[in-house]
């Protein structure tokens, strides 16, 4: 799979899931357009790592619930690559807790980035996908999206929501050659699960079937494979990457 000439914008590219998804397309050959908030220094580390391992990265800083910010981060990928070929809609952000003690804010926050923020950088590169009559959009949900989770309504509902949009965006797009998928990671090591207890990641280990937690490149694997040619007949659809804890 090479992705050589190809130009991608990954959202929230800083660390994580979206730094290994950076690091994966770089290595296949793509330009990577890193985004991520304006305070961020892994940003600026992740495309230094690319370009110092030969790869060809930029760093356009944006809030993706900003529509104006979102436009400037497409106009520049387009002045220094050309194109955009690939989005990656990564940023994320989580505010658990139980219904009764969530503040409206941290309702509004999760919603208006984890899926205004989706929708707001899909609408930017669609008349740009649109007149090449390709592209490939990927949406990072997650498997609370499908099953819910005590505790995250939030991010729950904004998964379910991104998974929504896929299909429709799908729906939409496909005439025009233009490919959208969703992925739907269950339990990845991150920063985030690294400080949980040893208690609680048993119990979550006793519900994956393939008996180990997911790590980032996992995830960047599965993307690579579908903003590949390889997945040229493949549109609004949800690949879950859970190792078997939804079935």
């Amino acid at each position: 799979m090479s992705l050589q000439g190809k130009t991608a914008i990954i959202t929230g590219a800083g660390r994580g899931i979206g730094k290994a998804i950076a690091m994966k397309l770089a290595q296949m050959g793509a330009n990577i357009v890193i985004n991520d908030i304006p305070s961020s220094i892994d940003a600026d580390k992740t495309a230094e790592e690319i370009n110092s391992n030969g790869g060809n990265a930029i760093v356009c800083k944006g809030d993706v619930r900003n529509p104006q910010d979102v436009e400037a981060v497409v106009q520049q990928a387009v002045e220094k690559f050309g194109s955009v070929d690939i989005l990656i809609n990564n940023a994320g952000i989580t505010r658990d807790t139980l219904i009764m003690k969530m503040s409206e804010k941290d309702w509004d926050d999760v919603l208006d980035i984890n899926l205004k923020g989706a929708f707001n950088c899909i609408k930017a590169v669609t008349r740009i996908m649109m007149k090449q009559r390709s592209g490939k959009i990927v949406n990072v949900a997650s498997v609370v999206g499908v099953m819910g989770n005590a505790g995250q309504a939030n991010y729950s509902a904004s998964k379910a929501g991104l998974i929504g949009l896929t299909k429709s965006t799908a729906k939409e797009l496909a005439p025009r050659g233009i490919n959208c998928n969703a992925i739907a990671p269950g339990f990845i090591q991150s920063d985030m699960t690294d400080k949980l207890s040893e208690t609680v990641k048993e119990e979550y280990m006793k519900n994956i079937p393939l008996k180990r937690f997911g790590t980032p490149d996992d995830v960047a694997n599965v993307v690579a494979f579908l903003v590949s040619d390889d997945a040229n007949y493949i549109t609004g659809q949800v690949l879950h990457i859970d190792g078997g804890l939804v079935m």
